[in-house]
């Protein structure tokens, strides 16, 4: 299937695989089925020689397998099929006037997923003939675009930072009043252009070259509920909420606590040397079956005060099962790393909860006491 480059109401800067196993396959299967029309144009932001390879296999082929490895409803799922939502790719760096001109004339939406450090600009301006951060970037394509008497867009960003659209939002208009001189480009940011906060699940745990990526069938995008939003696609995995706040205390209280706690449990009964995979973890009755007496007699019932609207029985079988994943190399001994900051975050949050409510949690509270106890 080839889509024309005026199609692509999408403008994605980043080509990681997670996108590709993310947002950009839900685009492609919202077209597939009919539900959309946007396709997107990729954009590749760093000066990385390995993602310049794969922009331009992107620009070349237009497509990409993604393959779908793990379980569902306790059935294996090991698929592949083509992912068609891509209309077109440009390296920044060699194509800017290309893309200035089609983000002027076409672009609708911008989805974006640049990493921990995607909105750090330094000492970056949006004045430079090619800004070097992603704020800086967009600063300028944005002025293009509001010089040019164009409407605003719906920023869609996929980073892994609480507030992300707000975040960005505040970082571009910094950047717009420090570089021009001119209230109604604030006011056009302000007004015109819609900036929403999005909340991203998914473990995409490899590449497949020279480009494609290997995800699990659990996916999640969840975008907060706006006056005016309007979605790029249609897809089961796109839900828009009222609030992302459950949603993310969800997400960091059940299945990231349980991570910890099973790094926790897998060093106080002397795993370590025969467990090495969160897979293997959940073969092993002891390690399982402690987990879930946790999360049942412990996490639920004070998750059920705080999140009452939410079936968190349903995200707890979910995460047991996305830890089950046979085709899943998740090495504890990564998830260990920092172990301490992570049981402040996740566990101990729970634990204080527990006690404002007059709940027990002595599993908790050992974890939390093991963690403060460990030195470095």
């Amino acid at each position: 299937m080839s889509i024309a480059l005026d199609q692509a109401g999408i403008v994605q800067f980043g080509t990681s695989r997670f996108l590709l196993g993310h947002a950009t396959a839900f685009v492609g299967e919202s077209l597939a089925a009919g539900r959309s029309q946007h396709a997107i144009l990729v954009v590749q932001t760093s000066n990385r020689p390995e993602g310049k390879a794969k922009a331009r296999a992107l620009a070349e082929q237009r497509h990409y397998p993604l393959q779908v490895r793990g379980l569902r409803n306790g059935v294996a799922v090991d698929s592949q099929r083509q992912v068609e939502s891509i209309a077109g790719c440009l390296i920044a760096e060699e194509q800017w006037p290309t893309l200035e001109q089609h983000f002027v004339e076409t672009a609708r939406w911008v989805v974006s997923n640049t990493g921990d450090s995607g909105y750090h600009v330094a000492d970056d301006t949006s004045l430079a003939e090619l800004p070097k951060s992603f704020p800086g970037k967009l600063t300028k394509l944005l002025y293009a675009r509001y010089r040019a008497g164009r409407d605003g867009l719906t920023l869609l960003p996929c980073e892994l930072i609480s507030g992300n659209g707000q975040v960005l939002k505040e970082t571009v208009m910094k950047l717009a009043r420090l570089d021009h001189a001119d209230s109604d480009f604030a006011a056009w940011l302000d007004e015109r252009c819609l900036w929403v906060d999005t909340l991203v699940d998914r473990i995409v745990s490899a590449a497949i070259e020279p480009v494609g990526a290997v995800a699990e069938p659990y996916a999640l995008w969840a975008i907060q509920a706006k006056p005016g939003l309007v979605l790029p696609c249609q897809h089961p995995d796109v839900q828009v909420v009222e609030s992302l706040f459950p949603y993310e205390l969800r997400k960091l209280h059940i299945l990231n606590l349980a991570h910890s706690y099973l790094v926790d449990q897998w060093h106080h009964l002397g795993l370590v040397s025969r467990v090495s995979f969160v897979r293997e973890a959940m073969q092993e009755p002891v390690l399982r079956e402690g987990l879930l007496r946790l999360l049942d007699e412990e996490v639920l019932p004070v998750l059920e005060r705080k999140l009452p609207t939410l079936d968190l029985k349903a995200y707890r079988d979910d995460t047991l099962e996305r830890f089950s994943n046979p085709y899943l190399d998740h090495r504890l001994a990564d998830i260990a790393q920092h172990h301490q900051q992570k049981v402040q975050r996740r566990l101990q949050p729970v634990s204080e909860m527990a006690r404002r409510h007059g709940l027990v949690t002595s599993r908790l509270e050992a974890a939390i006491s093991r963690a403060a106890s460990t030195v470095g």
